[in-house]
């Protein structure tokens, strides 16, 4: 994945029955981040996300809604295109499932694995639950307090007996194996790698892929009492958004295979289902799938009926996007579960952004001001080998950035970042500009073109997360707009002694808990 030179990263697509939560907001803004480095990286970026709107539930929300199915989920629908935007996600395509050109992918995908003999017709018994959309064996049931049968999740569960296709998942287990060893990076992080592998060596069984019993899905070729069942529907959009079943679309050579980003709760999907039936249709499987984990607030598990569901839009005004964008990609080693803390979320921010960053860039840019015309001072006297590796290692943080990324890990690609945020901190403490405007007013510029240089490199790197800070650090450098991206790190696009800054701001100011 490291040496292409064009890069696919989707989201999952999310389920209109619901009002996006964090857990939306944390996905997307892992898969903004990637995208966003890339293209600073001078990588062509496809960056897509979308809304899942057919199936059952959205059937019986959108009659208790007294809505037509149709109406409802462009409803709803649009409330994700507005978390993208108040997130500040970069993606270049929203794909919607109820969009003829995702139809037409599925329904071509599904002819193709029926001409390849890989869907038969049967007849589906079992339980099922609407609110899970998922069938359950008799064995993963559990007991309701009145001794009801409950899906393991708590879900009501009901017996369903109905005509099915059924996609040849059992033949998949070896083929599937051989996979995964010859792509020992296809799943991360490396214990889900594991779960994954675990399940399919425990046996597949074939695949229920329609239904008869509700209508609002995409219809299965020729066979209009039947639709496709989520698992084919759902899956397909990370091609159709590329141009399937059109292999020669210059979207589809170009970008795919891409990385899926997924919450571990659908890793299944995407990792036994997905690949198998995109090999059954002759199409590469995914690069990679991630699957990262979920948040809990303070301690507790987040759910409707707590009450204790964490709004991105309220955190957002309340705290401001940046903020929130650090906080959630730095707290938690990537992968991981995470728990929202308010006193933890102010600690990390006042700590790394008011503290560290802000702090250094306002002490800096101030004294600038104060004693050297509100110019970038000269440096001149920045003859010294220790300057020059202070600034150079700079550069090297930015190849410790890509190898990171390369493997999703996130929050080590921030770390690194704050490594250099603390050298910048310990040269200026250790330097002491202040003292130096008497003792000798040209060393001290010098120590402060050097910190302010280092600060244009922080600000270049940090932009993936924080882009609407990073951008006004860099205005406040008089960085040029088009001398923002990866190449201009070094020394060639280093800060011009004699341009004029203007007046210094705060850009992180500290949060006071009342």
């Amino acid at each position: 994945m490291a040496d292409k030179k064009t890069f696919y990263i989707t989201t999952p697509i999310y389920y209109v029955n619901d009002v996006p939560h964090i857990g939306h907001a944390y996905t997307s803004l892992a898969c903004d981040v990637l995208a966003r480095f890339k293209r600073l990286d001078g990588v062509e970026v496809m960056f897509l996300t979308g809304t899942d709107e057919h199936g059952q539930k959205v059937e019986k929300a959108a009659a208790a809604a007294g809505m037509e199915p149709q109406t409802f989920c462009d409803k709803v629908s649009e409330t994700f295109r507005e978390l993208g935007k108040v997130m500040n996600y970069s993606n270049d395509d929203f794909i919607r499932t109820t969009e003829q050109r995702h139809k037409k992918a599925c329904q071509a995908l599904w002819q193709k694995l029926e001409q390849n003999g890989h869907i038969y017709k049967g007849k589906y018994e079992g339980w099922y639950s609407v609110r899970d959309e998922t069938f359950y064996g008799e064995k993963e049931l559990i007991e309701g307090q009145g001794g009801e049968k409950l899906a393991p999740t708590g879900a009501a569960v009901e017996w369903v007996e109905e005509p099915s296709f059924f996609f040849k998942l059992s033949e998949w287990q070896d083929k599937l194996l051989k996979f995964y060893d010859e792509n020992p990076g296809f799943v991360l992080p490396k214990t889900r790698f594991n779960e994954v592998k675990s399940f399919v060596k425990g046996g597949l069984r074939d695949l229920s892929i329609s239904r008869t019993s509700f209508q609002w899905g995409v219809p299965v070729p020729g066979h209009k009492d039947h639709i496709m069942y989520v698992w084919i529907d759902a899956l397909t959009n990370y091609i159709s958004a590329l141009g399937y079943p059109d292999e020669q679309a210059e979207k589809f050579r170009k970008f795919w295979p891409g990385l899926n980003m997924v919450g571990k709760d659908i890793l299944r999907f995407h990792a036994v289902y997905w690949p198998a039936f995109l090999m059954a249709a002759g199409v590469a499987p995914p690069a990679r799938v991630f699957a990262h984990g979920w948040w809990t607030n303070e301690g507790q598990k987040i759910s409707k009926s707590l009450g204790n569901v964490i709004d991105p839009f309220e955190l957002v005004e309340e705290f401001g996007l940046d903020a929130v964008r650090y906080f959630l990609m730095r707290e938690v080693p990537f992968g991981n579960d995470g728990d929202f803390s308010r006193s933890a979320f102010i600690h990390r921010i006042n700590g790394d952004l008011a503290n560290d960053f802000g702090n250094l860039a306002q002490r800096c840019l101030s004294m600038i001001a104060k004693n050297c015309g509100g110019k970038i001072p000269s440096n001149q006297d920045m003859t010294g080998d220790d300057k020059k590796q202070f600034l150079d290692n700079y550069e090297k943080i930015l190849s410790g950035c890509r190898n990171w990324l390369d493997s999703q890990q996130i929050h080590n690609y921030l770390s690194l970042l704050w490594e250099g945020v603390s050298d910048a901190n310990l040269y200026i403490s250790n330097e002491q500009p202040w003292v130096l405007t008497k003792e000798d007013p040209k060393r001290m510029e010098a120590v402060l073109y050097t910190t302010a240089e280092a600060i244009r490199r922080l600000a270049i790197l940090a932009q993936p997360v924080m882009p609407d800070a990073m951008n006004k650090m860099l205005d406040l450098l008089s960085v040029p707009e088009e001398q923002r991206t990866f190449v201009h790190l070094g020394d060639d696009f280093a800060l011009k002694p004699g341009t004029p800054l203007p007046e210094p701001v705060a850009i992180f100011p500290r949060i006071q808990d009342h």
